[in-house]
């Protein structure tokens, strides 16, 4: 019963039959008395009901509007970034156990971009819960993706096929564009540039994902801290960051960082976009760009995919299909991984949600929001990729 169904049968039927005793004992002493006992009565009936209806009201999620961050920021040192996640994990192992061991979250940050079927043997023995994943190429800004995946490699596979649909789109949505694009003066060749190269990496994309590419470098697990510290110690894993501050992966941001990343937290350099007024070509890229390690033929899981070689990549004008390219000042928002964030925006000064393209594209150019939704089990994290995940 509801509080105010409670004070409404008290008013139907107790008052009444108060009102009639008063009025036949007259009027005196006596019927002051009663007349006062009632009135803290119902005084008293009130309080109890207030006190009985608050302990009744749900109680509300402790969480709600707290965002736990795991991984790296722009800037931070590489080297300490992984000594601090081994002296953290190595703390937890050394806890005194007072019951069971408790099952924690982790960001496994990987020391190559891996293929789909190169993650179960690296992963045995946690709980997956999603993987990052980007298409690297030298120079090259491309966009990274979160992946939900609890069925290695199942649903990564299938997560790639849906970014490779996804990017599909987005190639035709550019080149629709780019024929749209009336005129030959220098700032219509600029446009055409701009959409070309977006539909080309787009394409290279797509058929990169398709072809189940050597392009995971990271994953959320949980787990035991001992399956956690075997996990570590195991070929091709760079770090485990243990995160048992984490309670739901919907309020929680990941930024792992990039295999190609040795030193400093930066975002890629992309030196085949048209630079900009006043801005010099061939902008430099971070010191070990060049250089990415990726899985070799011959080792475990069989050989690499060979993918085509993109040619431009990031700060494009966002499409309906995919969303923005990470441009090198870009700013990040939501669960983004490091360097060329999610939704392709690099770490470091978030922007409100919805934001539009990293980059300005050049004037006249016609960028369309990117939905504010995930798109099928692969999402363009751009926090939201909205962080995602299991209560």
């Amino acid at each position: 019963m509801r509080p105010g169904d409670l004070l409404r049968q008290l008013d139907r039927h107790v008052l009444p039959r108060l009102a009639r005793g008063a009025a036949r004992l007259g009027h005196g002493a006596l019927r002051l008395r009663l007349l006062s006992g009632v009135a803290l009565l119902c005084t008293a009936a009130v309080l109890v009901t207030a006190v009985w209806a608050a302990d009744q009201q749900p109680v509300g999620d402790p969480t709600r509007g707290d965002v736990t961050r795991v991984g790296v920021v722009q800037g931070q040192s590489i080297p300490g970034y992984v000594e601090a996640s081994r002296s953290e994990l190595a703390a937890l192992l050394a806890a005194p156990a007072t019951g069971p061991a408790p099952r924690t979250y982790a960001l496994v940050a990987f020391s190559a971009y891996l293929a789909p079927d190169r993650l179960p043997p690296v992963l045995a023995g946690v709980e997956v819960s999603e993987v990052y994943a980007r298409l690297w190429r030298p120079g090259v800004q491309t966009q990274i993706v979160r992946i939900p995946a609890q069925r290695i490699p199942e649903d990564v596979i299938a997560g790639m096929l849906e970014v490779a649909e996804r990017k599909d789109r987005e190639a035709r949505d550019y080149r629709e564009r780019s024929a749209a694009v009336v005129g030959d003066g220098p700032r219509e060749q600029e446009l055409r540039r701009w959409y070309d190269s977006g539909a080309q990496v787009a394409s290279d994309e797509a058929i990169a994902y398709r072809s189940r590419c050597s392009c995971v470098y990271a994953a959320v697990v949980r787990g035991e801290p001992v399956a956690l510290d075997r996990v570590a110690n195991r070929s091709g894993v760079r770090a485990v960051d243990p995160a048992p501050e984490v309670r739901r992966l919907d309020r929680t941001v990941f930024t792992p960082p990039l295999p190609e990343q040795v030193d400093v937290v930066r975002p890629p350099a992309d030196a085949s976009l048209p630079p900009e007024p006043g801005v010099p070509s061939g902008s430099p890229t971070s010191p070990a760009s060049s250089d990415v390690p990726t899985e070799t033929p011959g080792g475990p899981g069989g050989p690499s995919v060979t993918t085509p070689t993109c040619t431009v990549a990031a700060a494009r004008p966002t499409t309906d299909s995919g969303g923005p390219h990470p441009g090198p000042a870009a700013a990040t928002t939501g669960a983004e991984p490091s360097g060329a964030a999610p939704g392709g925006r690099a770490p470091g000064t978030p922007t409100p949600d919805g934001a539009g393209p990293t980059k300005a594209p050049p004037d006249g150019a016609d960028p369309v929001d990117a939905p504010s939704t995930p798109v099928g089990t692969a999402t363009a994290t751009g926090p939201a990729a909205t962080p995602g995940g299991e209560p």
